[in-house]
C-alpha cells in the first residue's frame, strides 16, 4: 500500500510499505519491494538510507529471536569470556573474526581439529572418516545457509584440512 505521495520539484515520489500487488514495478531491477521501498524520479532517493534497514541489525536479532524459540542462550562461552550476541556491536564482531579472533581461522580450525581428533580416539587410521565427517559438516552448513559459505569458512575449510593432514604425518593437534 502506497502510504505517502510527494512532489519533488514537479517529479512524482512515492512510499511503499511491503509488498503490494495493485502497484507494478516498471523499473528495471526486482519485482518485490523490500519493507521500506523509495522512489524518485530524476532525483536522489527522496528519503535516503530508506530502501535498504539496517540488515545488520535485523539479521542479528532474528538469530537472537530463533536462538530464543528454541531455549538457546544468545551468549558463547570462549576461553577466557563470555559472548553475548544480543549486545554486539560490528565493531566487536569484526575482531572475533579477525585472523587472531576467536571465530578466526586459525582458532576456530584449532577447535575443529582438536574434536575431530579426540572423537576418532587420536587414530591417523581414521583420517580419512575424518575428512569426511568434516566435508559432511561443512555440506550441512552450506545448505543451512542456501548453498553457499562465507570466505571465512571456506578458508577454516583448507586450514582444517591442512592441519589433519600434518597431524596425520606425525604432528601434534594444536
Amino acid at each position: 500500500m502506497i502510504t505517502q505521495i510527494g512532489s519533488v520539484d514537479s517529479m512524482a515520489a512515492y512510499q511503499k510499505q511491503g509488498p503490494d500487488s495493485s502497484v507494478k514495478n516498471t523499473a528495471p531491477g526486482p519485482e518485490k519491494a523490500t519493507a521500506l521501498d523509495t522512489l524518485s524520479l530524476n532525483r536522489p532517493s527522496a528519503a535516503p538510507g530508506t530502501y535498504a534497514p539496517n540488515s545488520t541489525d535485523n539479521l542479528r536479532q532474528m538469530i537472537v529471536n530463533l536462538f530464543k524459540e528454541q531455549g538457546l542462550s544468545a551468549r558463547i562461552a570462549t576461553d577466557d569470556t563470555t559472548i553475548d550476541f544480543q549486545d554486539l556491536t560490528p565493531e566487536q564482531a569484526q575482531d572475533l573474526i579477525a585472523e587472531d579472533g576467536y571465530f578466526g581461522v586459525a582458532q576456530t580450525s584449532d577447535r575443529i581439529v582438536t574434536a575431530a581428533v579426540a572423537l576418532a580416539g587420536s587414530d591417523p587410521a581414521k583420517l580419512d572418516q575424518i575428512k569426511a565427517g568434516i566435508d559432511k559438516g561443512f555440506d550441512m552448513a552450506a545448505q543451512a545457509l542456501g548453498g553457499s559459505l562465507p570466505d571465512i569458512s571456506s578458508h577454516t575449510y583448507d586450514a582444517v584440512m591442512e592441519k589433519l593432514d600434518a597431524w596425520a604425518q606425525g604432528g601434534v593437534v594444536a
